[in-house]
């Protein structure tokens, strides 16, 4: 099966073929860097990694290109207010954002652009949309004129004749259009002194670029006037991408991305994210609270792109679990691979058909959900034939591996757990040897409840127990100690 994708564009899936074959060019639009990003905005980049790693999988050669929004209104109002240059509000914003992206293990793109850098392509875009008509200027500034541009909105399945200002042009407002749904291009003209941090020279004066051009122009200067690929959050469809189309293929005349991919909002507890309840969680405020990154990124990946995902703290908990137990069990088939084999089980037709299910479900637009349960399947199964062989291990194991590391490639968070493990200290070794002492001692006494309790604790901290005949073995991180059982007296 190939790789279909839902194109918000046409609203159908469809085969996914780039214009050059073998290779994809993809953009996906980046950070307004005047805040920290939140656990939402990185709902987005995590699923874009996610295709992007996929993309690879399949053996493609991407160029990815990832813009940093560096000058915008809510930028400029800070620089203004604080009375420093531009980069001084900007720069550790994006600091703080290539912090964020390294704790969530995302791959980076080839091409990270900061606007800032590129107005003077913004500048000949602008040009070009004159010489087709498609602009024009009012006291220093210049707009995108929609009604001069039939195909305007198809993107968001709107009739450009029925829009109004409301909700769609905000930041333009002070400007002065000939139609009110027009979108300003060249923001130009005395704005006040405080506008000093961000101009810049231009055929029509000293100006700024609207926000929207800057997406084309860094797109088309990296990747050429067709992409195969833009993807974003599903806010960006309109009117941010609404408006790339049309100045984007009103300069060119060409179609400017085949596929159009958008990722729904993010709730937490079931409410939209609000910085009045307090909601709008960062990366690091999650890890001081104790939540690894690996658990962070596998909850951010666990639902599909296109329906709304519920970020809740039972749900961190839960994928803490469920890395670790993918954790222990990668670790358990490497070593399996190393011992001797027993031929009366095998694991090759496990390992084949959910290697074949796994693909199946990220090719049908990239249905994570089946890839998970097609993964876990495999845990499953593969884990009784593990049990039956003990102390052998079963014959194809070494296919068991391969889907493992198959699918990490994909989702990456094994790979960000054998990281966090890499940092744990003698501290928390002692203590997880002295917690399996004091399960020992509940489970003598049949306390279950508190061994399972003292169990759930040392996984929730990333360490994996397993119980074998005369002892316990604890993965802390790259160690593994083995803590032998007490003897117990004969009844």
């Amino acid at each position: 099966m190939s790789l279909r994708l839902y194109d918000s564009l046409t609203r159908r899936l469809r085969p996914f073929e780039p214009v050059e074959p073998g290779r994809v060019r993809m953009y996906t639009c980046g950070p307004t860097v005047y805040d920290r990003a939140h656990i939402g905005n990185f709902r987005a980049f995590t699923w874009e990694d996610l295709l992007r790693r996929y993309l690879r999988f399949k053996g493609y050669e991407t160029c990815h290109v990832m813009n940093l929004t560096d000058v915008d209104d809510r930028t400029i109002a800070a620089a203004s207010a604080r009375g420093v240059p531009l980069a001084e509000v900007t720069d550790p914003v994006i600091e703080m954002f290539l912090e964020d992206w390294e704790t969530l293990g995302l791959e980076e793109p080839e091409h990270r652009p900061r606007a800032t850098r590129y107005v003077d392509g913004m500048i000949r875009l602008i040009e070009a949309l004159s010489e087709r008509g498609l602009t024009y200027e009012s006291e220093g500034s210049v707009y995108f004129a929609i009604g001069r541009f039939p195909q305007y909105g198809r993107l968001a399945g709107i009739d450009a004749r029925g829009l109004t200002a409301t909700g769609r042009a905000a930041g333009d407002e002070e400007y002065d259009k000939d139609d009110p749904r027009d979108f300003v291009l060249w923001k130009g003209g005395d704005r006040g002194s405080g506008e000093t941090v961000a101009v810049w020279d231009s055929p029509w004066g000293p100006g700024r670029p609207g926000w929207h051009l800057e997406c084309s122009a860094m797109a088309m200067h990296h990747l050429g006037e067709t992409l195969d690929i833009h993807a974003g959050g599903v806010d960006n469809l309109f009117p941010h991408h609404t408006n790339e189309i049309a100045q984007s293929e009103g300069a060119t005349g060409k179609e400017f991305s085949r596929f159009w991919l958008h990722a729904e909002h993010l709730l937490v507890e079931g409410r939209k994210m609000s910085k009045s309840l307090g909601n709008c969680f960062t990366i690091p405020e999650l890890v001081e609270r104790g939540h690894a990154p690996s658990a962070i990124r596998y909850l951010l990946l666990s639902g599909h792109y296109r329906t709304q995902l519920n970020f809740t703290f039972d749900g961190l908990e839960a994928a803490t679990k469920a890395v670790a137990r993918l954790y222990e069990f990668s670790h358990r088939v490497r070593e399996a691979v190393e011992g001797e084999t027993d031929a009366s089980t095998d694991l090759r037709g496990v390992a084949t058909r959910a290697r074949a299910a796994f693909e199946a479900a990220m090719d049908d637009d990239l249905n994570v959900s089946e890839a998970l349960s097609a993964v876990f399947g495999l845990v499953r199964e593969a884990n009784h034939l593990l049990d039956r062989a003990h102390p052998r291990a079963p014959s194809g194991t070494g296919a068991a591996l391969d889907v493992i590391d198959a699918f990490d490639r994909v989702f990456g968070v094994l790979a960000l757990r054998d990281r966090e493990s890499a940092g744990s200290d003698e501290a928390l070794v002692a203590w997880a040897t002295a917690q399996v002492g004091e399960r020992e001692r509940a489970r003598a006494n049949r306390d279950f409840a508190r061994a399972d309790a003292i169990r759930a604790e040392l996984e929730a901290r990333g360490v994996i127990v397993e119980d074998l005949a005369q002892l316990t073995r604890l993965r802390v991180g790259p160690r593994t100690i083995q803590v032998p059982r007490p003897l117990r007296a004969a009844k």
